[in-house]
This record gives C-alpha cells, sequence and structure tokens, in this order.
C-alpha cells in the first residue's frame, strides 16, 4: 500500500477589510487596552454608608441578645472548650459576661469580667465612627495598622492571658 499525503484543510478565507473594526492607537487619550475607558462612578452617599449600617445592624443585634439572655445563667452559651479542657482562662473568657453587663449599664462589672473586651468596645465605635464619617464623606476606610502595631496587640493579649491566670492577677480572671 503506497503512502498518501493526508488531506489539508483549505484555510479560511481572510475576513473581507470592510468588515474589520478600526483599531484605536496604542495608549490613546480615552482608551485602556483598546478599550473606551469607563467614566468613574461615584456610588450615592445611601449605598456608601450601607456597610458601615449592616454591620452596626450587626453588632447591635447581637449586643441586644446578649443583654437578653443572661450569660451569668447556666445552659444559655456554651463553655469556653480552653477553660474546659486545660482549666486555662482565654483571653475572651468572661467576654459574655462583659458584653452582658455593658448593655445593662454596669461598665465596673463589664471591666472586671474582661477589661480587653471592654476596652475593644470603646475602640470598636470609635473605629466605626471613623468610618462612618469616611464614608459620609465618600473617601475610602483607610485604617492601616503596620506589622508592628499587630504585634504589640497580640503581645498585649498574652500578657493579658498570662497574667489573669497567674495567682496575682486574680482581678483580672471573670
Amino acid at each position: 500500500m503506497p503512502l498518501t499525503a493526508c488531506p489539508t484543510p483549505e484555510a479560511a478565507p481572510p475576513p473581507a477589510p470592510d468588515r474589520q473594526a478600526p483599531r484605536p492607537a496604542p495608549y490613546a487619550a480615552g482608551f485602556t487596552r483598546g478599550r473606551p475607558a469607563a467614566p468613574p462612578t461615584h456610588p450615592s452617599r445611601l449605598r456608601r454608608l450601607a456597610v458601615p449600617a449592616g454591620i452596626l445592624a450587626a453588632v447591635a443585634g447581637a449586643f441586644a441578645y446578649v443583654g437578653a439572655v443572661d450569660p451569668n445563667e447556666p445552659g444559655h452559651y456554651p463553655v469556653c472548650p480552653l477553660l474546659r479542657l486545660t482549666g486555662i482562662l482565654c483571653p475572651g473568657c468572661g467576654g459574655l459576661r462583659s458584653a452582658h453587663a455593658f448593655v445593662t449599664g454596669d461598665l465596673g462589672a463589664a471591666f472586671s469580667a474582661n477589661a480587653v473586651a471592654t476596652v475593644g468596645y470603646f475602640l470598636f465605635a470609635a473605629l466605626w465612627a471613623l468610618w462612618l464619617v469616611r464614608a459620609w464623606r465618600g473617601r475610602p476606610p483607610r485604617i492601616g495598622l503596620a506589622p508592628a502595631h499587630w504585634w504589640a496587640l497580640g503581645a498585649v493579649l498574652a500578657v493579658f492571658t498570662v497574667v489573669r491566670n497567674l495567682p496575682f492577677g486574680s482581678a483580672l480572671a471573670p
């Protein structure tokens, strides 16, 4: 049997010159990579405030629930797994009792249940207010922390955890 060449498919004819779209000059004014640039959009003030308002609604709902259902009564909330397994208080232990006392207006009890959480409530309120003002003015919420700040926060939480588990730091235990 003789060897024969495989038939080649016929090449498609090139498009007609009148059907080709005109190409914009590269990097011409008003064009970005060959496409017209979209005009800048500025979301409405109501749209900019939607996310901060939603976050506030979620946090307020959580605080309202903790204010209505007392964590000092057993059976309403799960026990901290670290406390149950090891007997060590984590940095969040007492946070629900602190939130309940905060909602009911007893700042002393809130601070004694979990001092870091109580400070965190005020810090959240300040950062949320800053976010709301920036959204109102149409600016992005730029609250950037350097790595050193995150390390400092971690160190504060670690020291708080160690001190509240030592005998002389029993005032920080819930």
